[in-house]
């Protein structure tokens, strides 16, 4: 089972969160101005790469709060955890 340590709760069991996606991608600010292409891009064009992918969960069974995290793709590992709103941290490679 993959233990998640949440920004705000600490470490908790996997079961405890919900996943939300890619990290960091930005609503557009007039969705009505967007081309058909544009807004199918927003929607549903992510990123899936093989290795670090920064992610959002949700603590449900927690405190109910989002946070963002940096999980490598490859061995499902977590590398780092950080609140919304925060820059993705530097992690070493």
């Amino acid at each position: 089972m993959l233990i998640i340590p949440c920004p705000y709760c600490g470490e908790r069991p996997e079961l405890e969160f919900s996943y939300g996606g890619q990290a960091h991608i930005d609503r557009p600010l007039a969705p009505s101005d967007l081309s058909d292409e544009e807004w199918n891009s927003y929607l549903y064009v992510r990123a899936n790469p093989k290795g670090r992918h920064a992610e959002r969960w949700r603590h449900i069974h927690g405190c109910a709060r989002f946070f963002n995290a940096v999980r490598d793709t490859r061995t499902d590992h977590i590398l780092a955890t950080y609140k919304v709103g925060e820059p993705e941290p530097e992690i070493p490679a």
